[in-house]
């Protein structure tokens, strides 16, 4: 379908660039001052998402006497744990094959950890009384290709093994539950995947934080960070916080260790929202059980119904500036909502009457292996973790126990594994990045109208541990 036909824009007329979970919510909280003077404490986060705050609140629940501070540049969520299209998935590793190819040794290990994680979530969300919509609805990956179908049944046998729940679908039964003819087959994991309202639930976790006696500045940017003897000093415009130790939770967003920007680059990721559907419209595509739904191929698309029956669509399209730049005019991109309203069109042309209303982008923090990865610095005083490559809204809870646990210095299951130990391999400078990324891109994109063959450049990219597959 032709992305640039009247018959696609005339879906995207009313659509405004605004995130829908923003949308008048009466749940967002009160802004937080900036950092001003000299602040004291015995651990510092910088930032304010996901990775921060469940930093903080795991470190007050474990120690409800430590004195903990977070610093945000910007105000909380602001970033991609506030526009993200809430899918909280067990997986810690981008997916079970993404897995697979590098830690398969330790995958059943990591396949239940990330099941005990998604439970913590949800136990966490119940104990302080979050709001955030959140809906244990199982994920649907459905086959666009008979070739996906196929590694579908593979998978579906070893995640068995190593102790899923999961059930691959026939043609018939994948289109009973949602009625899209793309649709091959499909496999569901009926408890590994929740859905969420990201901003409501980085709210919910902000207020937890405060009800345990955190402390969050904000509009705060941390300009340097020094060793100072036997504590870490965070600056930042107006003033400083020194801390015992630091958390670094800034994700797609320059670190302030300048080692580790290496390690990340941001890639653009965009999403439509829709209209609420009317009950007629709903009949005609079926997904009563409201799974959250994302398709096999290299190029994925993700999508799930809201609370008040719109359709959220994203995906696809993932895109790098040249130098790694983060800015808010990117976030709206017009060529790729034009893309993502036609792929919606052909998934469900019975939606031909549906109209898009809100339409937003986000950086990603991406690495080489499509997974977290985890560091120390300045003598084991500050810890980090980054490269969450879009499936972070749950691993992000594993990372922040894992950094705690590395600041802490004892030996945990987590600790012990081979993706916190080492980390992935760098990118390399520009205009090389660039190159490369355009490159794996390209080839993404063929493998996927060839069967899935990866060609000369990914099988290289494959033997030396890069693997891009999304």
């Amino acid at each position: 379908m032709d992305k640039r036909s009247p018959s696609v824009l005339r879906h995207l007329a009313d659509v405004q660039p605004e995130l829908w979970w923003l949308d008048s919510d009466p749940l967002e909280p009160e802004p937080h001052s900036a950092v001003v003077g000299e602040v004291a404490a015995d651990l510092c986060i910088v930032g304010a998402g996901y990775t921060g705050l469940w930093s903080a609140l795991l470190a007050k629940e474990r120690d409800p006497q430590r004195n903990v501070v977070v610093v945000e540049q910007y105000e909380t969520g602001a970033g991609a744990s506030g526009r993200n299209g809430g899918f909280c998935s067990a997986s810690l590793t981008h997916g079970f094959s993404n897995g697979m190819r590098r830690f398969r040794d330790e995958m059943p290990l990591i396949e239940r950890l990330g099941r005990e994680n998604l439970a913590e979530i949800e136990a966490t969300i119940e104990r302080y009384g979050i709001q955030c919509d959140w809906e244990r609805t199982g994920e649907l990956r459905v086959a666009l290709a008979p070739w996906q179908y196929a590694q579908m049944e593979e998978e579906a046998r070893l995640r068995n093994e190593f102790g899923d729940n999961v059930e691959l679908l026939s043609r018939e039964e994948v289109q009973a539950r949602i009625h899209s003819p793309i649709y091959h087959g499909g496999l569901f994991d009926p408890d590994g995947t929740a859905l969420v309202d990201p901003a409501r639930l980085v709210w919910g976790l902000e207020r937890a934080c405060l009800s345990l006696g955190v402390r969050i500045f904000e509009n705060s940017h941390v300009e340097w960070i020094e060793d100072v003897d036997d504590a870490v000093r965070i600056h930042t415009p107006y003033g400083a916080v020194t801390a015992g130790q630091v958390i670094l939770a800034t994700n797609v967003f320059p670190s302030v260790l300048r080692h580790v920007r290496k390690y990340v680059v941001p890639v653009y990721d965009y999403v439509l929202v829709t209209e609420p559907l009317t009950d007629e419209q709903r009949e005609r595509i079926g997904w009563s059980a409201r799974e959250g739904v994302s398709d096999a191929g290299n190029q994925f698309h993700y999508y799930r119904l809201t609370s008040d029956g719109s359709i959220l669509w994203g995906g696809y399209d993932a895109i790098y500036n040249f130098r790694g730049k983060v800015r808010r005019e990117y976030e709206f991109n017009a060529d790729t909502y034009a893309t993502l309203a036609a792929h919606f069109l052909e998934t469900f042309p019975q939606l031909h009457d549906v109209k898009f209303t809100h339409a937003w982008g986000g950086a990603i923090d991406t690495c080489t292996r499509f997974s977290p990865f985890w560091g120390t610095a300045m003598d084991n005083k500050v810890a980090y973790a980054a490269g969450f490559t879009g499936l972070g809204v749950a691993s992000t809870r594993f990372a922040a126990a894992t950094m705690l646990d590395l600041l802490e210095g004892e030996p945990t299951e987590r600790t012990g594994l081979a993706m916190v130990r080492k980390k992935p391999l760098p990118f390399p400078p520009e205009p090389f990045k660039w190159i490369f990324i355009r490159l794996t891109q390209a080839a993404i994109k063929r493998a996927d109208t060839h069967e899935g063959k990866r060609n000369v450049w990914l099988r290289l990219l494959d033997a030396f541990g890069l693997g891009f597959d999304s």
